[in-house]
C-alpha cells in the first residue's frame, strides 16, 4: 500500500466515525453530543497546524549551518562573475 492510499483510507476512517457520531449513530451523553462532537474537526484541525509549526520550528532550531557548503557557494559565484564579465555582462 502506498503512502498516499494509507493516508486516503484513515482520512476515510477518521470521516466516516465522526459522522457516524455526528449523525448520532453511536450513542454519547447529551453533553458531549451537543458541545463536543460539533467542534471536532475544527480542534483536529487547529491541533494539526500547531503540530506543523512545532515540527517547522522544530526544523529551523535544528538546522545545521555547513561552512564548507558556503565557502564552495561562494567560489562559484566568484567563477560566474568572471564567466559573465568575460562575455561583457556587468554583474554587481
Amino acid at each position: 500500500m502506498t503512502r498516499a492510499q494509507q493516508t486516503i483510507s484513515i482520512g476515510l476512517l477518521l470521516s466516516s466515525l465522526y459522522l457516524a457520531c455526528y449523525l448520532q449513530l453511536i450513542p454519547f451523553s447529551a453533553k458531549v453530543q451537543d458541545e463536543i462532537i460539533p467542534v471536532l474537526p475544527f480542534w483536529a484541525l487547529v491541533s494539526f497546524g500547531a503540530y506543523l509549526l512545532f515540527r517547522l520550528g522544530l526544523g529551523v532550531v535544528t538546522f545545521n549551518d555547513v561552512p564548507e557548503a558556503h565557502a564552495e557557494l561562494m567560489k562559484e559565484i566568484d567563477i560566474a562573475r568572471k564567466e559573465l564579465k568575460a562575455k561583457g555582462i556587468d554583474v554587481d
